[in-house]
């Protein structure tokens, strides 16, 4: 059977979510052009024609992965409902123990960041505008009177970064925190920097 012919914009997010695949499989060190290219039944020219090197199809691949992230994460902001649900969906799906996926990902990705611009750019930008969106969501909160807290950009750093915390612990080492537990310290985090109760949440 004949293969489709793909725009180009169609080849390359077939080639990103290839890619992707392929870093949460192997990790970023191990894949090759070659393991991206077999997936799909492709030469190594056309995904290097696309990308060139193996560092851009890795920063790009990460690029797509937390734009794809980014719009999940507005979908929930963005709901017609008060700051604290959409505060409580957010950190609920973000955190490790709910239903976003890629951890593996993302922890490959900030290990290899520390050496490659490229990603370390992608990365920076994404957690970036993470902490913009749950910070602006804070302020609405705030504005709105439904918690308090005054230094909403402080609190959404803290909160990721124990999010981030977390993902490593339940990724890289299993049985370290149960997941029962890790979920209730993401929501005792959230009704703590919202100046809440548990029971708020």
């Amino acid at each position: 059977m004949a293969r489709v012919r793909l725009s180009v914009a169609e080849r390359r997010e077939e080639l990103l979510r290839a890619a992707i695949g392929q870093i949460e499989e192997r990790g970023v060190a191990a894949v090759r052009i070659a393991d991206v290219a077999s997936v799909l039944g492709v030469s190594n020219a056309l995904v290097l024609y696309h990308f060139e090197t193996k560092e851009r199809l890795v920063a790009a691949a990460f690029s797509y992965a937390a734009e794809d992230d980014l719009a999940r994460l507005r979908g929930l902001l963005d709901r017609r409902t008060s700051a604290l649900r959409r505060l409580r969906a957010a950190v609920r799906w973000y955190a490790p123990t709910g239903q976003a996926k890629g951890w593996r990902l993302w922890i490959e990705g900030w290990a290899v960041a520390l050496r490659e611009p490229a990603l370390r750019d992608a990365a920076r930008d994404l957690d970036r505008r993470w902490k913009a969106a749950i910070t602006e969501v804070i302020a609405e909160g705030v504005a709105a009177g439904e918690f308090h807290c005054p230094d909403p950009a402080a609190a959404a750093l803290r909160l990721t970064a124990l999010l981030d915390g977390l993902a490593v612990q339940l990724t890289c080492y299993a049985g370290a925190v149960p997941r029962s537990r890790a979920q209730r310290w993401a929501d005792e985090a959230l009704a703590r920097e919202l100046g809440l109760g548990p029971e708020a949440l």
